[in-house]
């Protein structure tokens, strides 16, 4: 017979006290923690436990008794069943000051290592259509909410082009606006959505690998250029026309288009790494600009999805380096030498080393487009390709510059930069916790002189961190 399974409390008149990781806030009930998204601290909620360990419980709130002082009212319509921009909820003063505080928290506690005092958060001018890159998903199974659910709605159409349901990767939730990317992004999607209604395409089945429409990209710059990638499956007769009617259709309604792309997907995965983009009509990249260098992008280059923040991030970096024209840098992570090319006018000589081969294709384009040509350029993994028979043959880097992944660095990273011993660190994060952990690492040879966080993607918890480190005496 199966075990009963226990019903879990509800728990009525919680104060919410703080914000907690991951873009959920936290009360305490006696000695237990409780995590809780879509709150704010000062709600007074009733809570229904859906999960409880020991020491802690996650909980959704079921009722409001008073709403915060400091509460805003969340602007999209979406909100609360996306799953992003989670702090639409906060006010977007408050977002930065909890941002801040989760910088300090991780250094302190997880670094435990001496700090000077941490400058104040670089805010994100524009809080909304700040992205320069979004994908979205085509499924056949649309996402009801739980609304919809007890009201019955039925739907005509249940295809859906939107964002996947955090836990429920077959499913899509329709989104009729977001307000990520600029509004053109909204145009495009929902009339190609809308053609693919009229004309009865297939929208893609997560579960049997069925259907034809399967992903859309689309990519706007600075310099007013757009991309739009079209992912198909195609493998019957008579599809590749039918997608090509609809790019046909694209590029009539949206002659402003500078890139439009398609790819034929048929394996069991998204990803286009391995996979030709074809040129349906235009180029096949468009670029974004900073300081007047020109930053070639393709369909399968990196770039940071916030282009005004990024180029305070690498101001930021760029300043903590010191260059004075006389140093030999090495820009550890450097995707499509973002970095490398932004700071080679001031320095002696970039050495950029990434893991993605064709990332370092875009980043030899890039210095040459720019006219840089004191910038090198390897790909591989990191641990083995900067190894102290690296250093002996390319010279002791005066500084290093390191923007690696959520992860951090591997530990044989960090013992070879420490072997280098440049006379100073730039660590760029997007992780402050991980960022903690390495910086105690290289404590033993290095001090932190400054700290800069900087937000580059509002509504969310997540934050940016830049950090100085100099070599001790």
């Amino acid at each position: 017979m199966a075990r009963k399974k226990k019903e879990l409390p509800l728990l009525e008149k919680i104060t919410i006290t703080d914000v907690a990781a991951e873009g959920k806030a936290l009360a305490k009930v006696n000695d237990l923690v409780v995590f809780v998204p879509y709150v704010v601290p000062g709600d007074v909620v009733d809570l229904q436990v859906k999960r409880k360990k020991n020491h802690y419980a996650e909980a959704v709130a079921v009722k409001f008794h008073e709403y915060s002082p400091v509460r805003a009212v969340p602007f999209c319509q979406h909100y609360g069943v996306c799953g992003g921009c989670k702090w639409q909820c906060l006010p977007y003063a408050e977002q930065i000051k909890y941002k801040q505080k989760q910088v300090t928290d991780n250094l302190t506690r997880i670094g435990k290592i001496e700090l000077p005092e941490i400058s104040p958060i670089l805010g994100s001018e524009k809080t909304e259509f700040y992205r320069n890159k979004l994908e979205f998903t085509f499924s056949n199974k649309r996402w009801l909410t739980e609304e919809e659910v007890k009201e019955d709605v039925k739907y005509d159409q249940m295809n859906a082009v939107g964002f996947h349901i955090p836990g429920a990767f077959d499913k899509v939730l329709a989104i009729e606006k977001c307000w990520l990317q600029d509004d053109i992004s909204n145009q495009i999607r929902n009339a190609i959505r809308d053609y693919a209604y009229e004309h009865n395409y297939s929208f893609f089945n997560l579960r049997s690998q069925e259907g034809m429409l399967r992903n859309l990209m689309i990519r706007t710059s600075s310099t007013g250029e757009l991309m739009v990638l079209l992912q198909c499956k195609i493998v019957e007769e008579g599809e590749l026309d039918l997608m090509k009617r609809l790019l046909d259709f694209v590029a009539e309604r949206f002659p402003q288009i500078t890139s439009l792309l398609y790819v034929v997907n048929n394996k069991c995965n998204d990803t286009i790494n391995d996979l030709d983009v074809m040129v349906f009509k235009g180029k096949d990249h468009i670029f974004e600009e900073m300081e007047g260098l020109r930053f070639k992008i393709g369909a399968k280059s990196f770039y940071q999805t916030n282009s005004g923040q990024a180029y305070n991030l690498y101001k930021v970096a760029r300043d903590f380096a010191g260059l004075t024209g006389n140093e030999l840098v090495y820009d550890l992570y450097t995707g499509t030498g973002t970095i490398a090319n932004f700071v080679s006018r001031q320095a002696k000589k970039v050495i950029g080393i990434e893991y993605v081969p064709e990332a370092i294709e875009d980043a030899k384009v890039n210095s040459a487009i720019n006219g840089i040509d004191n910038t090198l350029f390897y790909a591989g993994d990191m641990k083995d390709i900067l190894t102290q028979e690296f250093i002996n043959q390319h010279g002791r880097p005066d500084v290093i510059i390191t923007d690696p992944p959520r992860a951090g660095m591997h530990d044989d990273v960090i013992n070879t930069i420490l072997f280098a011993e440049p006379q100073r660190i730039v660590y760029v994060s997007c992780n402050p916790a991980t960022q903690a952990r390495d910086l105690s690492l290289l404590d033993v040879k290095y001090k932190v002189m400054a700290v800069q966080p900087v937000d580059m993607f509002p509504h969310t918890h997540h934050v940016e961190n830049v950090v100085l480190l100099e070599k001790r005496g």
